[in-house]
């Protein structure tokens, strides 16, 4: 075995990942808390990775993933400026993942709701367990860390199976300056199928770790060539 691809909830990342390191086999997962978490992950794995010579790739789906090499390279483009990443409408397999796993919920849909300038809603619909308390359901979900930062609206219902729908998108747009040219405009959008488009990711950034020296990586310090099949020169030619 070359590579794990984990399919696992992210707050069991850490654990898992240092674990299937500790064996000499490389590992891709889609941890997706944003910020300081992620470096803490990248720093953990770097360790264990390093020690077993193998590879981490952290976060490596759509975002945190390919939309973090995206927001990098319209920052190298207009390096002054404002970047706005817009998720939605759609089900978030993360924050669904979440509520689905606390105590007296049957099952859970999670959607984002793009408010504009990278503010978001969660309309979080719950199926409850028989006798479950939907207030302390509520309140679990609105204090959770995947929520307590945005507005959250939860909603008990008979049946998530008929809300279902794993579409989700996003509209990244940055304005900013070039030099001294302002104005520059950047837009990213993508409407997609959620574990379709994660699950194609993970495929490729388990590809690219196997050209990785040993160490942990997210999607944003690696060569884009070492994603695709191929090799480099024919590749150069195609795409550049």
């Amino acid at each position: 075995v070359q590579a794990a691809i984990l399919c696992t909830p992210t707050r069991t990342i850490p654990d898992v990942a240092e674990s299937i390191l500790s064996l000499g086999i490389n590992t891709v997962d889609s941890f997706d808390i944003h910020g300081q978490p992620i470096l803490a992950l990248r720093a953990r794995l770097q360790a264990a990775a390093q020690e077993n010579n193998a590879v981490a790739i952290v976060s490596a789906g759509w975002d945190p993933g390919t939309d973090s090499v995206v927001r990098t390279l319209f920052e190298a483009m207009a390096p002054f400026g404002i970047t706005y990443t817009n998720f939605g409408p759609g089900m978030s397999m993360g924050h669904s993942t979440v509520v689905r796993t606390m105590p007296g919920v049957k099952e859970a849909l999670s959607m984002t709701i793009p408010l504009g300038t990278g503010v978001h809603r969660r309309m979080v619909y719950v199926e409850l367990e028989p006798d479950s308390s939907y207030e302390q359901v509520e309140q679990q979900i609105l204090t959770d860390p995947y929520f307590a930062k945005d507005e959250t609206h939860v909603h008990a219902v008979s049946d998530v199976g008929a809300l279902w729908d794993l579409g989700h998108a996003v509209m990244m747009q940055r304005k900013g300056t070039s030099g001294k040219t302002a104005n520059q405009m950047m837009q990213l959008h993508m409407a997609i199928n959620n574990p379709a488009l994660t699950g194609q990711i993970l495929v490729a950034a388990a590809r690219a770790g196997l050209r990785q020296n040993p160490g942990a990586y997210c999607l944003p310090e690696i060569a884009p060539l070492d994603f695709l099949p191929g090799d480099r020169e024919s590749l150069i030619e195609r795409l550049v």
